[in-house]
């Protein structure tokens, strides 16, 4: 299953996610951990010292790499040029599976250990000097809609999104490739503004949306977001003497983190097994094609001189059965 975590700057989401990931890990679950945000710093609350988080593969610099192996023999696609960030898969195209081996994670992906198992890291990259004043960041994260878009999953798989702060998750299609999207919201006016602004987004799309509020010291704050967000908070997180020692890069072994937080954790893994549960391949598909045809028409075209339309696939919709081991891609 696919999760985001999102939330304005600051919130704690990557902290969040990266707890998240942590839990999935001792769980011994599959994980294909995603870092989105403008600021890169999922590796490091995954362990890894600076000079190991400088070294994780950017994503956009391998763009014409996963665009032709995606590509694969696509009879629609006439180049791996024309490939956007909302390209479809069809007839022909390959696939990307959580527990596989292929170029994309060869190329970009790199093996975290934890205490209790290892994931997948996967990093867009950060947003650079050479950018400044000639780039907006969704151009990094396009590397990352254009892998979600192909990549079919499994109840028993997890790929977690650390995704960009506030609202700028909606510049794309890519809010609706997630089974669950985790928002974190402190016990604030903003942070229950910007809850409200991606629920309106979203509300069209059949987002699943939970609340996680973060740093509630006390019954006032609970009752704050209980009275502001609703049913739709799921649980809340308080202070951590463990995630304050992780902060300061000397954490405790995890499975030390206390047993509230540990429930907390297992409170949101349950949410999203039973969302995934839910999810309804054909809207999946509908969305992805919806969303690129938007952008054909408003820019893919003329940037890429092809008809991006004649890339959808009216006949293919993607499906559970192409994540097992021994599926065949829809060659």
């Amino acid at each position: 299953m696919k999760i985001a975590f999102v939330g304005k700057g600051g919130s704690g989401k990557t902290t969040l996610s990266s707890l998240f990931i942590r839990h999935l890990a001792a769980n011994e679950a599959h994980v294909v951990a995603v870092d989105a945000d403008i600021n890169q710093h999922l590796g490091a609350a995954l362990g890894l010292d600076d000079q190991e988080a400088a070294a994780l593969p950017a994503m956009g610099a391998h763009l014409p790499l996963i665009k032709e192996y995606l590509r694969g023999s696509n009879p629609r696609i006439a180049s791996a040029g024309t490939m956007i960030k909302t390209t479809p898969p069809g007839e022909g195209s390959r696939l990307l599976r959580v527990r596989e081996n292929n170029p994309i994670y060869e190329a970009c992906a790199r093996t975290v250990r934890l205490d209790d198992g290892e994931i997948r890291l996967m990093a867009t990259g950060p947003f650079t000097e050479s950018d400044l004043g000639v780039a907006c960041y969704h151009s990094k994260v396009g590397a990352v809609e254009l892998c979600l878009n192909h990549l079919v999953d499994g109840p028993d798989d997890y790929v977690v999104v650390d995704m960009t702060a506030g609202s700028d998750s909606f510049a794309s299609g890519m809010f609706t490739r997630f089974d669950m999207t985790f928002l974190v919201a402190e016990p604030t006016r903003k942070g229950v503004s910007v809850y409200r602004q991606y629920k309106e987004y979203a509300r069209d799309f059949g987002v699943a949306l939970r609340v996680v509020g973060n740093k509630v010291q006390g019954k006032d704050d609970l009752e704050y977001l209980r009275s502001e967000v609703g049913d739709d908070l799921l649980i809340t997180v308080g202070h951590s003497d463990w995630v304050r020692a992780m902060e300061k890069g000397r954490p405790d072994r995890f499975e030390q983190l206390e047993a509230e937080n540990r429930m907390a954790l297992q409170a949101l893994q349950n949410a999203a097994d039973d969302s995934y549960g839910q999810r309804d391949w054909e809207r999946y598909t509908r969305q992805m094609v919806h969303f690129h045809l938007k952008n054909a028409e408003s820019w893919g075209n003329e940037k890429t001189g092809a008809d991006l339309a004649a890339q959808v696939d009216p006949s293919f919709v993607l499906d559970e059965r192409f994540a097992r081991d021994d599926a065949a891609q829809p060659v």
